[in-house]
């Protein structure tokens, strides 16, 4: 598979920012595997977290799965990234 169109992943982008649960998930997917950015577990995990909290299961799945390629640190902080963004919106 190719990667994906800049485009196109900058408007999943925006629209996970936008809070909904689905775009949040679809970007935990895109970090988690690195299509259209850089590979980044932390990001991924925060997106997935935060589809999770809004219903996702499919996104508590993921990032069940990618905590296991993690340390103790790099989930600490994806949690923190994840109350950060749910603290400013």
């Amino acid at each position: 598979m190719g990667q994906l169109d800049k485009d196109f992943v900058e408007k999943q982008l925006h629209l996970a920012e936008d809070g909904l649960p689905e775009e949040q998930y679809r970007a935990g997917l895109i970090y988690s595997t690195g299509d259209g950015v850089p590979l980044d577990l932390v990001t991924a995990h925060k997106w997935f977290n935060l589809a999770a909290m809004n219903g996702v299961i499919e996104a508590r799945e993921c990032r069940a799965e990618i905590s296991q390629d993690m340390s103790t640190e790099e989930i600490a902080a994806a949690q923190k990234l994840a109350r950060e963004w749910y603290l400013a919106h």
